[in-house]
């Protein structure tokens, strides 16, 4: 006994010291830069172009007989008359009616271009929220040193501080070394079948195959990460697909006074629970596992020994973040009940229900692993399954061992210090999907600064940005450029 007791404590000796030498080898990665030397900006007289810029209602939807197109030409318009320099030294092109794509040329006709994306039509309003924004969503209301609005964040905001750091660059004579595209399309909103889409084709039939792209997709958030003290700027390389699976049950109709053990109702909910209650498997993995890496060294210590010993501690973190929806959703392919619907009167047992369950596919899955996993747990012969139209694959992971990352990551460092920069996944759908045949390198970033709380006014109510951090986007998208003359 005495002998196993001594094999047992050498062995959780050697265990503290493998923990703490992994620990100590867990060091950070952020790249060290100078913080740059800003160019100066008038921030009232650009808030008031973004504000402006809010007014038009540009919004997308599903039916696009729907769609207002005179507001969307109303902005391009707009766009011409703010944005002078840029309407006059570089090429504009009207996409399939509405989207824009703008041609920056560059002085070396060898190097491989870049291509900034962003959007310009905006998601509606719900329906009888109007009253609780602070100020009406499309006045572009300038107050409490706030830019209040629907795009103010999502993301009109990407389109207007490109344009003014394109103004700005051209106004002190800049050219670019390579060639500079900005790419705005009008229904990133409604999954960019005719706006991104068609300018990756045409992109695609030129023959031009970027150095890199930049989208929207991740931002700068305190709080991202627990243990974190810094901010995060979350880099997204790679995103999620989405499947919607309709799940329909059949049985006996008839009169409710004479119900069968299970109704069509109670069928597909069970199916739904069922699928709540056997969530896909989680892993470490991928653009998590990346994330982890990268911010681990910059956590408290209790934190750094966890990332820094996963080996150890990687289902503890599993189960961490499987508690917490965002981090979750980085975690595994999800799984969401939207809809649910049946029956005609209270007293009718109606002869079917119907359920969709949308999934957020991670990469690694398919849309075809998802519905066999949803036959697997469900396995009730009365409900049929199948995927419903507009399913996509999770996209392609692009490198971070790249010029154009790293230079992209120099940039966030000199223009937000001391900010932890990191690769992560980005749970949502972006236009930057339809660029990944001309393009390995897809990188997914807008200096938006907040913290999870302002995440919920994406899309939601009183959406709105810093008249600060709006000027000091317009100074990271003027650096990203001008870091291209040494690329």
């Amino acid at each position: 006994m005495t002998r196993l007791l001594r094999w047992v404590a050498l062995l959780f000796l050697l265990l503290i010291v493998v923990v703490g030498v992994k620990t100590l080898l867990f060091r950070s990665r952020q790249v060290e830069v100078a913080p740059a030397k800003l160019a100066k900006l008038d921030s009232n007289a650009v808030a008031e172009r973004f504000a402006a810029a809010l007014r038009f209602r540009t919004v997308s939807n599903q039916d696009t007989s729907l769609t207002d197109t005179a507001q969307f030409r109303a902005l391009h318009d707009y766009l011409t008359e703010k944005f002078p320099l840029v309407h006059s030294k570089l090429k504009r092109e009207t996409v399939n009616d509405l989207s824009l794509l703008y041609t920056w040329p560059g002085r070396d006709s060898t190097r491989k271009p870049i291509l900034l994306l962003s959007h310009i039509d905006v998601v509606p309003v719900e329906p009888g929220t109007e009253d609780r924004w602070e100020h009406p969503p499309f006045d572009g209301v300038i107050a409490d040193s706030f830019i209040w609005g629907r795009g103010a964040l999502d993301d009109k905001y990407g389109v207007l501080a490109i344009l003014e750091a394109a103004e700005m660059l051209l106004r002190d004579g800049f050219q670019p070394a390579a060639t500079i595209y900005f790419a705005f399309g009008h229904d990133e909103e409604v999954g960019g079948p005719n706006g991104a889409s068609k300018i990756a084709e045409l992109l695609a039939s030129r023959g031009i195959h970027p150095e890199f792209v930049l989208d929207e997709g991740g931002s700068l958030i305190q709080g991202a990460v627990p243990g974190l003290g810094p901010p995060a700027a979350l880099i997204g390389i790679a995103e999620k697909g989405s499947v919607s699976v309709e799940l329909v049950a059949h049985v006996e109709g008839g009169h409710s006074s004479s119900p069968p053990e299970h109704t069509a109702v109670g069928v597909v909910s069970t199916a739904v629970h069922e699928l709540e209650r056997h969530p896909l498997p989680g892993s470490i993995k991928g653009a998590l596992r990346l994330l982890l890496d990268r911010v681990g060294p910059e956590m408290s210590l209790p934190y750094r020994v966890a990332m820094a010993n996963l080996w150890l501690t990687g289902p503890l973190v599993e189960r961490l973040f499987s508690q917490q929806p965002a981090a979750n959703a980085s975690l595994r392919t999800t799984t969401a009940a939207t809809m649910i619907s049946g029956g005609v009167k209270e007293n009718v047992l109606p002869a079917s229900a119907r359920a969709v369950v949308n999934f957020r596919i991670l990469p690694g899955d398919t849309i075809n692993s998802v519905v066999e996993h949803v036959r697997q747990v469900v396995n009730d012969p009365r409900v049929e399954i199948r995927a419903l139209d507009g399913a996509r694959e999770a996209t392609e992971q692009s490198p971070i061992d790249t010029p154009s990352f790293l230079q992209l990551e120099r940039t966030i460092r000199s223009v937000y210090p001391g900010t932890v920069v990191t690769p992560f996944l980005t749970i949502g759908g972006t236009d930057a999907r339809h660029y990944e045949n001309i393009c390995r390198n897809v990188y997914r970033f807008t200096p938006i600064v907040g913290d999870r709380s302002d995440l919920a006014r994406l899309h939601g109510t009183n959406e709105r940005t810093s008249v600060a951090h709006y000027a000091q986007a317009i100074q990271f998208f003027v650096e990203l450029i001008r870091s291209q003359q040494n690329g």
